[in-house]
């Protein structure tokens, strides 16, 4: 398996994201993978090189700027506020890792997907209803609201949003919203898969309560997840 560090770029800031692939003749699927609210780090890597074994060219974004962590639920919160405030630079900074992805020569561009982790879950579904040249996006435990939702026929990518029932950070309410979005946005292909008795951060074993007390991992919604998304790649690329 190749993988590498990779300097892109978005108006001024400097960003270094994650490559990694299996080595081969042809041209094959690429899936972009966007970090937690944490940053880039060990978890989001992993699922690139996750993904790389499936045969997809693989590529974690960096969405802060020279691959900054935080350490502490405040430093997330000052991290991901930026782009509460200007949503257009979260799509912005999104739509770069997609062209950084796409110009590589091991990836067929009209075959690419996105998936994303809590704060990434929000990326690709911003990412989708801006219409970004997408075949799937996949949100894993993200945030579901949104201050500009899709336009009618808008959204060109089958949406697949997996959530935790529990999960404070996507509550009911905020389902059903996203869930009657979707339908007035006349998307062709969404599904929301909803994980009972779970918390948010069910993907990432790191997640035990400590940092944050509504995060938890739970093998369980991991494992079938994972082979959700599985399946609809398995149709749409």
């Amino acid at each position: 398996m190749q993988t590498s560090d990779v300097d892109y770029r978005c108006g001024d800031a400097n960003l270094r994201g994650y490559l990694a692939f299996n080595e081969s003749l042809e041209r094959r699927p690429g899936v972009l993978v966007f970090h937690e609210g944490l940053g880039l780090g060990d978890f989001a890597m992993e699922r690139a090189r996750r993904l790389a074994a499936l045969g997809y060219v693989a590529f974690a974004a960096d969405m802060y700027g020279e691959r900054r962590q935080a350490r502490n639920l405040q430093e997330v919160a000052n991290l991901v506020g930026v782009f509460r405030d200007a949503p257009d630079q979260l799509r912005a900074r999104g739509r770069a890792a997609l062209a950084t992805l796409a110009a590589m020569p091991e990836v067929d561009d009209g075959r690419i997907a996105a998936i994303g982790f809590c704060f990434g879950g929000k990326v690709v579904l911003e990412l989708a209803r801006d219409g970004a040249d997408l075949k799937a996006v996949v949100s894993f435990h993200g945030v579901l609201s949104t201050a500009t939702p899709a336009a009618p026929g808008r959204v060109k990518a089958s949406v697949l949003v997996l959530t935790g029932a529990d999960d404070p950070l996507a509550p009911p309410e905020q389902v059903l919203a996203f869930e009657n979005e979707m339908r007035a946005a006349e998307v062709r292909d969404w599904q929301v898969i909803s994980y009972g008795n779970t918390l948010h951060g069910f993907t990432n074993p790191a997640a035990d309560g400590s940092m944050m007390r509504t995060a938890l991992y739970s093998p369980q919604a991991d494992r079938r997840s994972w082979a959700s998304m599985r399946g609809l790649f398995d149709e749409v690329l």
